[in-house]
């Protein structure tokens, strides 16, 4: 069984400042200093320049902990992570926005289940007893449940949020992977591919926040593309979703 050894995390950031802050300290509060390999700030060509002065003045602050502000290569959410994930040093690697919708106090958790279970992916759910939204429109929460249930049957599976991207992964699995979205939908892609391939998840219940900072690029229609991915990743051979 392979062992959890340290972790790596990935922070793509666009507009965010104190909230980006607020995260990072968090997240490096509660973990052990001993259990984070190293952080990778995500940045492109649009991240505002208070983001980047933020990015910068949380690298110096954090000098004790490996610290690398990387600019993607490639546009877009999905190609911010996945060009990340080559660039891990740790074993493992979760992947957490810079917004706080994302609960940096689940981080901990993450790393507890993973140092027990270091093959399994650990994610968080907004659906499970202790999880939940805050902020979150009452219309978008009916069809975020139905979607749910849909993958569920779909991919005949217990996991009870599919869409939260917010997930650690063994390094060695996401480097295994041919990934193909490179806007949001990656954040369905990263589940349903593993899924298929079946590794196991464990969940762990983690509560939504609406940002309240900055704006989200993500809108409504912007959803439907996520049916395109489902039924990609459904029919497509289990021989196609690694990397030749």
């Amino acid at each position: 069984m392979k062992e959890f050894k340290s972790v790596t995390l990935i922070i793509p950031a666009l507009n965010e400042t104190y909230l980006f802050r607020q995260t990072v300290d968090i997240m490096l509060g509660t973990c052990n200093k001993e259990d984070i390999e190293e952080l990778i700030f995500v940045l492109c060509d649009r991240t505002t320049s208070a983001c980047v002065q933020t990015a910068e003045q949380l690298k110096a602050d954090y000098s004790d902990y490996p610290i690398s502000v990387y600019y993607q290569k490639e546009p877009h959410f999905g190609n911010a992570l996945r060009e990340a994930f080559f660039l891990a040093k740790g074993s493992h690697v979760v992947t957490v926005a810079a917004d706080m919708d994302m609960d940096p106090y689940a981080l901990s958790k993450f790393i507890e289940k993973s140092k027990s279970s270091p093959e399994s992916i650990i994610a968080a759910s907004r659906w499970m007893p202790g999880g939940g939204f805050n902020g979150y429109k009452k219309f978008m929460l009916g069809l975020n449940y139905v979607f749910q249930q849909m993958i569920r049957v779909l991919f005949m599976t217990k996991l009870t949020d599919v869409t939260y991207g917010y997930r650690l992964y063994p390094t060695e699995l996401v480097q295994s992977i041919r990934w193909e979205e490179a806007k949001h939908p990656f954040a369905l892609e990263s589940c349903l591919k593993p899924l298929r391939l079946g590794v196991d998840f464990i969940e762990v219940p983690a509560t939504w926040n609406a940002r309240t900072e900055g704006t989200s690029v993500i809108s409504f229609f912007k959803y439907f593309t996520y049916f395109k991915t489902v039924f990609h990743v459904r029919l497509m051979k289990k021989d196609d979703i690694l990397k030749k």
